[in-house]
């Protein structure tokens, strides 16, 4: 699914792991986390602020990664420069999604919204199926093979663009939320609506504009991610089950919690790849997952409801 692939920096020793191959594994995983975490920001204003049940990210996710890879090819530059037309075309696409098809049903059963997106999302899978074949699309980035050699440690360069892109998507949202304005009328519009509407609050506007956050986010993610990962129709899927582990984990709507559940998810997942057989690793994080849900379902950084 990469196209220098995560598990490239990693080995596996059969009955003896060194301690050099137990530290790139950590170091794997805090830069899969850093994935995870650009994925996950969006939909943690979407789901955990806003309480709309995104399915469709993931393939929100996939367009992002088309329309970058068809820049690259346009324009023949590194992937990160199509963020300035892909973030302000998911924005827009975000906001019609909203304004056309959520809108309407926004004060209706959640299990409606979740029917609704698993809807969008098949339409966008197939539609891109249709139009781009099952064949796998990658672009030859200059620093696709660039690295950073720390010892026995190997840092792919990508990797950690995508990492410091997390930390710094992760803290704009979170001071987003927190300090401005818009931010406190996204939160007492999800906290009551109606409560926001008698404070003088356009709750559908400040709707329509937070989920276009949501799905702009993508927006940066798409182009970061293009040169670490191949692009298929169906690569949201991959990535979905993960971000909604992730940002239960990290407790509904905490920005912070999201990231550092995304480095849990993956350092947890890229050490089981040592010790576990096969391809059972991934099976880690949703193991992760249940208990946490058994013994604490506020999640691991979400602080208990009173």
């Amino acid at each position: 699914m990469t196209n220098d692939g995560f598990a490239s920096d990693e080995c596996s020793t059969g009955d003896g792991v060194s301690s050099e191959v137990i530290l790139q594994a950590i170091v794997t995983g805090v830069l899969l986390g850093g994935v995870y975490s650009l994925i996950c920001t969006g939909l943690t204003l979407t789901f955990g602020v806003m309480r709309i049940i995104n399915f469709a990210h993931g393939e929100f996710l996939m367009v992002a990664m088309y329309a970058s890879y068809f820049f690259v090819q346009s324009f023949h530059t590194e992937s990160y420069v199509a963020i300035l037309l892909v973030l302000p075309g998911l924005f827009v696409l975000g906001v019609a999604t909203f304004q056309l098809l959520i809108r309407p049903i926004l004060g209706a059963e959640p299990l409606n919204q979740m029917l609704l997106l698993v809807g969008l999302s098949l339409v966008l899978q197939n539609g891109a199926l249709a139009l781009f074949s099952p064949d796998t699309r990658s672009v030859q980035s200059a620093l696709l093979y660039s690295k950073i050699e720390l010892g026995d440690v190997i840092v792919g360069i990508p990797k950690l663009i995508a990492f410091a892109t997390s930390i710094v998507v992760t803290l704009a949202l979170y001071w987003l939320l927190r300090a401005t304005e818009l931010g406190r009328r996204i939160r007492a519009a999800a906290s009551d609506r109606e409560a926001a509407a008698l404070m003088g609050i356009n709750v559908n506007r400040v709707n329509l504009i937070a989920f276009g956050i949501g799905i702009g986010c993508l927006g940066i993610a798409g182009p970061v991610m293009l040169p670490i990962f191949y692009i298929v129709p169906n690569i949201g899927s991959f990535f979905i089950l993960i971000a909604f582990v992730v940002v239960v984990l990290g407790g509904i709507g905490n920005f912070i919690g999201a990231l550092l559940a995304s480095f849990v998810v993956a350092i947890t997942e890229s050490l089981g790849a040592l010790f576990m057989p096969g391809s059972t690793a991934p099976v880690l994080p949703f193991v992760l997952f249940i208990l946490v849900l058994l013994f604490k379902p506020e999640g691991l950084f979400g602080a208990r409801a009173r």
